[in-house]
């Protein structure tokens, strides 16, 4: 279970970047980019099935709604991630520009979407 590794490579990762704090500051920071890269490396082979599932569904149903979610969550994920990383460097200003910046692009693909459930939505009235 991927899970599992994902788990014990992050508890693994804590227990270095404390033990490191002590020592090194600078090499706890390094072990906590490392951990957090491997768990990622192992979340992709779960994301590629999810892609290939939905890449099937899209066949079956309208494409442009499942693209613009697909892209949605791909930059909600890859936000949180980068925020999480400044807040654990204690960078929170950098965080709040990230997490703000992500915001805006999710609002800015989200409008094409709201606009023809809106428009669908006048149609059946």
């Amino acid at each position: 279970m991927n899970i599992i590794k994902i788990i014990g490579i992050g508890f693994l990762t804590l227990v270095i970047s404390i033990l490191l704090k002590d020592v090194k500051k600078e090499f706890s920071l390094y072990a906590v980019i490392v951990g957090t890269s491997i768990i990622l490396l192992l979340s992709f082979d779960t994301l590629k099935n999810i892609v290939e599932f939905l890449e099937n569904l899209t066949r079956n149903l309208k494409g442009d709604f499942i693209e613009v979610l697909l892209k949605m969550t791909g930059i909600a994920i890859l936000t949180e991630y980068a925020v999480s990383l400044c807040k654990d460097t204690g960078e929170t200003a950098i965080a709040s520009k990230i997490d703000f910046g992500g915001k805006i692009v999710l609002i800015a693909l989200s409008i094409p979407v709201i606009s023809s459930t809106l428009e669908g939505l006048t149609k059946l009235l």
